[in-house]
Order: C-alpha cells, then structure tokens, then sequence
C-alpha cells in the first residue's frame, strides 16, 4: 500500500508539471518573434493573405484562448495539425519517436553496462584509477554534444572513412535498415551519457564502500568481487537505477542536438524543423510527448529505487 501511494503521488505530480511545461513550451512559442504565416502563406503573399492565413490558423485569437483549446483538444487525444505541411500531430510522432527511442535505446545498451564497470571499479579503488576516469567524465561532460559529434565525424567519416557523415537511411525505411547509420549517433550519445552515468555511479558506490558495514566485511576478509557481489552492488542499486534515470534525461535534450547533426530522422529533429517554421502545434505535441516519456521514465526509476530501497533496509 506504501509502493501505490507513493506511485499515486508522483503520478499526480508528474501529471501537474506535465501541464506546468506544457504551458511554459506554448508561452515559449508564443514570445519568439515571426509566426508560421510566412511559412504557409508565402514570403510574398500581401498583408490581406498573410491576414486571412493568420484567421485560417487561429493565429489571431488570444493566446489563453488557443492554449486553452488546444489543452481541451489533447485531453480527448487529438494533438491538432502542423501548420506547415497540415500533418498530423500524432502522425510524426508515430513515424519519428520509434526512432529516437530506438537511438536512446541502443544508447543505453552500450553506455550502461559500461559506466556500471568504470563507476564500480573507479569508486571501489580510488587513487589515480579513479582520478583519471572522473577527469576524463568530467570533460566529457563540459563538452557540448556538436563538438563531440564533429570530432567524431573527422576522426571516423572523413580521415578514416569509415562510416556515412550523416544518416543515410532509405527513403520510407527505418534506421534497422541501415545499422551503419546509427553508429555516429550512437557513440555521440554515448560518450556523453557515459560521462554522467560514471560520475553519478562512481559517488554511488564510492558512498556505499565507505558505510560501516563494508568496513565491517572487509575486517573480516571479504575483498574484490566478493564485497561488490555481496555488499557494494545490492545496496547501491536504488542510487544506480536514479542515475540511469537521470542519464535518460541527458541523453533526451542531447538527442535534439545530435539528431540535427547527423540528419537522423527522429523526434529531436521534427521538433527542431517545427520551432524553426514556428509550427506551434507541433512544437507543443512534441515537446509534450518528450516531456511525458521523459516522466514516465522518472516515475518508474523512482518506484524501482523506492522497491530497492526497502529490499535494502529490509536486507540490513
């Protein structure tokens, strides 16, 4: 009953902040300058057509009252239709999310286990290990992901020409079609979901090694894999999965960057095109349907750390 009201909690509270960014995406929208009349209606078109596109579009209603229609539009799950190319809403992101769920998946399969390694060996060992692995995090970290992404492209595509300089993917096929097309993606994301999951790995068990109870196994002679196996890794589970779960953020807004770098036919990329061509319906579905997953994702790290938590206590 803890578990269900704990959950029923941060439902309500992620359900709260999903209408909260919601509005703050329409408001962002809203205040930037030029609209989607130009796009629609033609850079030449007279003030009389820009005017009467502008009414066509409810561009010239308040901007409380269409935010307030579109909310009441969502609720019944109608998303609305792009004003550049009357898309569907809901289309582009049936066609676009699988693919960036795809990259972030693929992503994660690589940068988990990996920072899961680094972060164990580096927080269990310390000295020099650890202060050249969390150096070398912490750079990559400051890093922004476009200059990750053209290091790669020089080093990979352009001096040993290895690999495409941007995602040739068929036309009307998925990334699955050409595999080679998400290996640039893939390790741009990678190396920067794997700087932070390190870091926030690394404290984990760093924190978990030094409580008294694995001072208390290690008197007693467990040491190496046998004090992680038995001591270090299932209590510092809860931490580990929070900081999967914060790594899925990073990864997220770093998609957006790295999807237009590599013309990779994801969501990031749609949402990039729609805040260019001022499409307000579609900058609202996809920022909202991001902002969703992303709490989706949040919520279940929270359950599985709460869960994991109380097996620890439990365990203790």
């Amino acid at each position: 009953m803890k578990l269900l009201a704990f959950a029923a909690r941060r439902l309500a509270g992620a359900a709260v902040l999903l209408v909260l960014l919601s509005a703050a995406v329409f408001a962002a929208t809203a205040v930037l300058p030029g609209d989607a009349v130009s796009a629609v209606a033609g850079v030449d078109a007279s003030e009389a057509q820009r005017a009467e596109v502008r009414a066509e579009l409810g561009l010239d209603r308040p901007a409380a009252e269409r935010y307030a229609h579109w909310a009441a539009d969502t609720v019944r799950g109608d998303l609305g239709r792009g004003f550049v190319g009357d898309r569907p809403v809901t289309e582009v992101l049936a066609t676009r999310l699988p693919n960036s769920l795809l990259l972030a998946a693929l992503t994660l399969a690589v940068t988990a286990p990996l920072a899961a390694l680094l972060g164990l060996w580096t927080g269990m060992r310390g000295g020099g290990a650890d202060r050249v692995v969390s150096t070398t995090a912490q750079i990559l970290a400051a890093v922004p992901e476009f200059v990750v992404a053209a290091l790669l492209v020089a080093v990979l595509a352009v001096w040993l020409e290895l690999l495409p300089r941007v995602s040739v993917i068929p036309l009307g096929g998925t990334p699955l079609d050409a595999p080679h097309a998400l290996v640039l993606p893939v390790l741009t994301l990678g190396a920067v979901g794997l700087a932070v999951a390190t870091r926030l790995l690394r404290a984990s068990v760093a924190d978990t090694a030094a409580t008294p109870y694995c001072e208390a196994a290690r008197l007693n002679g467990v040491h190496g894999v046998r004090l992680a196996v038995r001591h270090i890794l299932p209590n510092a589970a809860g931490p580990a999965v929070q900081a999967l779960t914060l790594t899925t953020g990073a990864l997220v807004g770093s998609a957006v960057v790295v999807e237009n770098v590599f013309d990779y036919p994801g969501i990031g990329r749609e949402l990039h095109l729609a805040v260019a061509a001022r499409d307000v319906p579609m900058v609202q579905g996809i920022a909202t349907a991001l902002v969703a997953v992303m709490l989706v994702v949040l919520l279940l790290g929270d359950i599985c750390a709460r869960l994991l938590g109380a097996r620890e206590g439990h365990g203790r």
